[in-house]
C-alpha cells in the first residue's frame, strides 16, 4: 500500500472544513428564520401589554377618537362670493357657513356656461382679511385646474377646506372670493 498524497490529505481536509461551514450556515440561516417568524407574536404581545400601536381593539364598544385638531371654542364665519368675467354665471349654493377651525368643509359653486361654445375657464380665490388667505387650507378645489364648459353647459364645482386652527384670535370671519373668467381666446369672424 502506498502513503496517502499530501495533495490527497489536503483535499480531504478541506472537504471536512467546507461540509462543516455548509453545516454552520445551514445551522444559521435556520435560527434566523426562526427569530423571524416567532417576532411576531412577540411584538404583538408587547404592543397589547404596552398599549402601543394596537391596531385591532377586542372591545367592539370601542368609539374612535374625534379630530382632536378641531377647535370647538372658536366659530369663525365663512362668506362665500363669485364674480366672473365673460358669458357665464357663476356663484355659491350657499352664502356663508358657520365653521370651527382644523373643522374639514365642503361648499359647492355652480357654473353656467351661457355660450353656444366651449370656453376653457380658469378660477381665482381671493380672501378678506388678507392675512386669513395663509390659514385657509384647500384640500380639493376647481381652481387649481382649468375648467371647460361645452355649450350652455352647467356644472357644480366642490371646494374642500379647512381654517388652520393657528388662525390668530381676531379673525373672527373670512370671506372667500373666486373671480370666474374665460382663458381661451373667442373665434371671430373674419370680414369677407
Amino acid at each position: 500500500m502506498s502513503a496517502p498524497s499530501p495533495d490527497n490529505e489536503h483535499r480531504s481536509y478541506a472537504s471536512q472544513l467546507n461540509r462543516k461551514m455548509l453545516g454552520k450556515l445551514i445551522v444559521i440561516a435556520g435560527l434566523m428564520f426562526a427569530f423571524g417568524y416567532g417576532l411576531v407574536p412577540v411584538y404583538r404581545s408587547i404592543c397589547a401589554l404596552t398599549g402601543v400601536n394596537f391596531l385591532t381593539p377586542q372591545d367592539s364598544t370601542v368609539v374612535a377618537p374625534s379630530n382632536t385638531q378641531v377647535d370647538k371654542s372658536r366659530t369663525i364665519t365663512v362668506e362665500f362670493d363669485g364674480n366672473s368675467r365673460g358669458a357665464w354665471r357663476f356663484r355659491p349654493t350657499v352664502s356663508s357657513l358657520q365653521v370651527h377651525p382644523g373643522e374639514m368643509t365642503q361648499v359647492i359653486y355652480e357654473v353656467v356656461n351661457k355660450e353656444a361654445r366651449t370656453m376653457d375657464a380658469q378660477a381665482i380665490p381671493s380672501y378678506a382679511p388678507m392675512e386669513a388667505g395663509a390659514f385657509f387650507k384647500k384640500v380639493e378645489c376647481f381652481c387649481f385646474t382649468q375648467q371647460t364648459l361645452g355649450p350652455n353647459q352647467a356644472k357644480e364645482f366642490p371646494v374642500v377646506f379647512y381654517i388652520d386652527p393657528a388662525i390668530p384670535k381676531n379673525v373672527t370671519s373670512i370671506l372667500l372670493s373666486y373671480t370666474f373668467f374665460e382663458i381661451t381666446k373667442p373665434v371671430v369672424a373674419k370680414p369677407a
